[in-house]
């Protein structure tokens, strides 16, 4: 190669890295997000200051700020969180500069606006439960209660007589499988599997199983529930999944929070009038979730409850809550309780 192709080739390769360089800048190299005092949690509907941090003095046209894919409206500098949905979010800003474009984020939480009002309960009844079903889901339809057991080799789908415990119908999973939350709605039950990755859908009159579905970004299955037209699952993160139940397909989720921080331990669901009803995993209380935000309203202490029951090796917690709606109350147990108790909740 002669000196003067050399100089051309060099040239040419020296412009295309540059090119490549200047093309492949990353936003974040230029712009950041600067929310005042410098926090990252926030509360609906909080109003914070927001800016927008120019490292090499470029001239800034327009910012867009977004989350969710919603845009947020400014006024002045302050940047105000009416989100629909709490929980894990990403600030985005599309800042316009120069005749182009970039987007940068910032990692934040959103969380309730209030703090959850606190509970307690009064039992009205007591009635006889099958102490060896590990309880994993509850639900009434017309009058008869509906239960879902885990454990491998115990796991089952039981119709039951409340007032007796006598078990009506009884359809056992396979023993590999662990049974978990069911919910009713037109006519079918649907049953989750923990681990599995694996729900069941029955026919409720004759107990067939009639479907299946395969779960989708939901890491497992812990409680269901529904509203009517849409079934809610817990998985045992922050996150509560909607379902449509037609395809099962989780069409979206709701994060859990508190006025304080976002919360992971939603087991078992019932749904009522707009709120989701969540044990807490493992411990002796429950939560009032907003079913369309994921706030934390309130949380009722069962503290007490396990005492009343009888005492054996494999006596487990608090698990199990199902509303019946024609005697407005709602009846809670545990795993392996020996009673079930129709309870009263009061606020404090």
């Amino acid at each position: 190669m002669n000196t003067l192709k050399f100089f051309v080739v060099c040239n040419f390769l020296l412009l295309l890295i540059i090119g490549c360089g200047s093309g492949n800048t990353k936003a974040s190299s230029l712009f950041e997000i600067k929310l005042e005092g410098n926090k990252t949690d926030f509360k609906q509907h909080e109003s914070i200051g927001v800016a927008i941090k120019n490292k090499k003095d470029k001239a800034i046209n327009k910012v867009t700020y977004t989350i969710d894919d919603n845009e947020l409206q400014i006024n002045g500098n302050k940047l105000t969180f009416d989100l629909t949905t709490l929980g894990n979010k990403t600030l985005k800003a599309t800042i316009d500069y120069d005749d182009t474009s970039a987007e940068i984020s910032k990692k934040i939480k959103v969380l309730a606006p209030n703090p959850p009002a606190l509970y307690t309960y009064e039992i009205i009844n007591e009635f006889p439960h099958d102490i060896g079903a590990y309880t994993q889901g509850l639900e009434f339809h017309d009058g008869v209660l509906y239960e879902s057991t885990g454990k491998k080799g115990k796991s089952s789908l039981r119709k039951v007589d409340f007032k007796t415990g006598e078990v009506l119908n009884k359809i056992a999973l396979e023993n590999s499988q662990f049974g978990e939350g069911i919910t009713i709605m037109d006519g079918k039950i649907y049953q989750l599997t923990w681990q599995s990755g694996i729900g069941f859908v029955y026919d409720l009159e004759t107990f067939q199983k009639i479907d299946d579905f395969q779960y989708g970004q939901s890491k497992e299955g812990w409680g269901l529930c529904n509203d009517g037209n849409r079934i809610f699952k817990s998985d045992g993160t922050e996150k509560i999944w909607i379902l449509n139940p037609e395809t099962l397909v989780e069409e979206g989720h709701i994060e859990t929070a508190t006025d304080k921080s976002v919360f992971n331990m939603a087991n078992e669901l019932e749904y009522l009038d707009g709120k989701i009803y969540a044990n807490v995993y493992q411990k002796p209380s429950m939560m009032i979730i907003d079913a369309k935000s994921g706030a934390i309203e309130g949380v009722i202490n069962f503290g007490g409850l396990k005492e009343k029951v009888t005492k054996h090796p494999e006596l487990d917690v608090f698990n199990g809550v199902a509303y019946h709606p024609e005697r407005r109350t709602f009846f809670v147990t545990g795993k392996n309780w020996d009673k079930m108790f129709e309870v009263n909740i009061i606020k404090k």
